[in-house]
This record gives C-alpha cells, sequence and structure tokens, in this order.
C-alpha cells in the first residue's frame, strides 16, 4: 500500500482507510461537520479550491458518489472536469495511464477515480506527478473510503460514541467495497461489536473482517443492535447473478418491520443505495423513523468536501511558484 500522506503528515491520496490512524478520522469528520448543511438550509460556499481542477473519472455507474463529489468541488470553489466511460477515449482503446497524462498536461489537480479493476487507484498514485493527488470513489469490491468515512459520520451524529456500539451489516458482503470500508472506520475509531449477516455464500472469506461475529440468520444477527446497515445484491459482481431469487431473499433476508422491532429501540437503519425495495429493504423500513439512508446522502457531500479541502490543503504546500 502506497503512502497516502505527504512528509508533514497531511492528506495527500486518498485510495483507502487502511493505515489511517484514529486522529486522521477524527479531524476528517471534524472537518465534514463544519461543512454539513441541511435540505432548506444555503449551501455551503467557500474558496478552498479556488484555482483548483478536479477531474471525475468514473467509469462504473454512480449517482450518489459522482454528484456529490461534483457539488462539493464546486462548493470549495474549483473548477470540475466530469468524465465516464462513454464520452472518453477509452472507448477508443486508449490506456488509463494517457487518459491521466492528458488530463494531467490540462492542469488537473486532483483526480477522483472510480473503476473496476482492482489497483486502480495505487497504480494511478505510482504514475501522478508530484503535484497532483487521487482520491478513489470506489476500487473494484475492495475500498470506497468515502462512503465508509459518510457512513462513520452518519452514526456519530446519532450516537455520539464508537465503543460499545453493536452494529450489523447484511447482504452481500463478499462483494461490498462499502462494507470493507465502513467495517475499516469502525474499528478504527473503536467499535468491535461487528455482525456480518448473509447467506453463507454472500460472507466474505474467513481471512476478512477480522474479530467479527458471522451470522447465517438475519434475526440473530441484528439483535439488539444498535446499527443496522443493508447492502444491496451486488449481480453485476456475480457469475450465477441469473440464479438469485430476490422474492426468497427477501422472506429469509430482508428488513422488515417485524425483524427491525428485534433490535435496539434506537436502532439507526442504514444503506448506502442504490436501494432494491423489497429485495433487501422493505419501503416502510427504509422511509420510516429508524431510517437515516437520505442522511447519509446528505453526509456524502460534506465528507467530500472535508476530503477534497484536506488535499487542497496539502497541494498549496506542493504547488510551483508562478
Amino acid at each position: 500500500m502506497r503512502s497516502q500522506l505527504d512528509g508533514a503528515g497531511g492528506l495527500r491520496h486518498l485510495a483507502t482507510l487502511d493505515g489511517l490512524g484514529r486522529d486522521m478520522l477524527v479531524a476528517i469528520l471534524d472537518r465534514a461537520e463544519s461543512y454539513r448543511r441541511f435540505p432548506g438550509q444555503p449551501a455551503y460556499e467557500g474558496r478552498e479550491l479556488a484555482g483548483v481542477t478536479v477531474s471525475n473519472l468514473f467509469f462504473e455507474p454512480s449517482t450518489r458518489t459522482r454528484a456529490s463529489f461534483d457539488l462539493a468541488a464546486r462548493r470549495l470553489g474549483a473548477h470540475v472536469l466530469n468524465l465516464d466511460m462513454q464520452s472518453s477515449s477509452r472507448v477508443k482503446g486508449e490506456t488509463m495511464l494517457d487518459t491521466l497524462y492528458t488530463l494531467e498536461a490540462m492542469n488537473t489537480d486532483i483526480f477522483v477515480i472510480r473503476d473496476s479493476e482492482p489497483g486502480m487507484p495505487d497504480f494511478l498514485i505510482d504514475h501522478v506527478a508530484p503535484h497532483v493527488s487521487v482520491i478513489s470513489a470506489g476500487e473494484a469490491h475492495l475500498s470506497h473510503p468515502t462512503q465508509g468515512l459518510l457512513d462513520v459520520l452518519t452514526i456519530r451524529a446519532h450516537k455520539r460514541r464508537f465503543a460499545g456500539l453493536k452494529v450489523a451489516i447484511v447482504g452481500d458482503i463478499r462483494h461490498s467495497r462499502v462494507a470493507r470500508s465502513t467495517a475499516r472506520a469502525l474499528g478504527t475509531l473503536g467499535t468491535s461489536d461487528l455482525r456480518l449477516v448473509a447467506p453463507a455464500a454472500l460472507l466474505p472469506e474467513e481471512a476478512e473482517f477480522a474479530g467479527a461475529q458471522r451470522f447465517t440468520r438475519i434475526e440473530d444477527g441484528i439483535a439488539g443492535a444498535d446499527v443496522v446497515m443493508m447492502l444491496r445484491i451486488q449481480k453485476e459482481r456475480m457469475a450465477s447473478s441469473a440464479a438469485l431469487d430476490e422474492a426468497a431473499y427477501f422472506r429469509e433476508y430482508g428488513l422488515n418491520g417485524e425483524r427491525l422491532r428485534l433490535a435496539s429501540p434506537s436502532v439507526l437503519v442504514m444503506h448506502p443505495g442504490p436501494m432494491n425495495r423489497g429485495v433487501e429493504i422493505a419501503s416502510d423500513v427504509a422511509d420510516g423513523p429508524r431510517s437515516v439512508i437520505r442522511e447519509q446522502v446528505n453526509n456524502g457531500v460534506a465528507v467530500r468536501m472535508a476530503i477534497l479541502a484536506a488535499i487542497a490543503a496539502t497541494l498549496t504546500r506542493r504547488r510551483k511558484p508562478l
């Protein structure tokens, strides 16, 4: 894993939450809280990224992450370029590295990258110029660091602590980069009671998620939980997706009102989206009083603003004078 910090300890890249300590995560969350604005309030307008160019390179589908990075950069005063596979020369055979060099030549300072190929963020970090930074917006099934941060920001806003919390992650954990990053953030911040709940075929390898409890019955896994995070079935990452019986899955693993009553009375219901209503979660639960799913989306903008601002501060020290 490449170093994500510069020589002074500032955040230069964000490819993963692995290796980032508690103090760094808390500082990011604190900064994100200062940027949070709720629906109906005026959006934050700042100049932290004035003169900075951010290129959003999304080669997998995205709604929440892409839109929130775009808004985050603009609300901090950046110039923003959005590029997807269909509008890039990668469809003509151009390599990712040549795409990188092309946009570097146009004075891109920060690349935000989502790609299905494992190792792509580290590969780009190895090849960018010294004054350029890389942020992962989702790496294959391995990592989604900003999602992990927005999830723990949402939990902190309601619970104000991580130690002693019982957190259940339910669904397709084997293929979930969100589960991996959120679990990493929770562990760094002090949560030790993590439950993984899924059919045996959708649980991760034994070596992953060290210390987590594993359950194949949702009723057992969410009993007394303070947080229940539901995950969608990622058919696009499964070779046998056609065999999935969605109705049967909902009967066995879907979160409905009856099952939710097994959790703590003050439970938070979370979902990174996109949701498949009636497959992993019932609509009355997704829209119910314990749901903070829309708040997660709101916090995504604030977290991505915090990451961009932190990296921009590091870049300022590295920029060449005019």
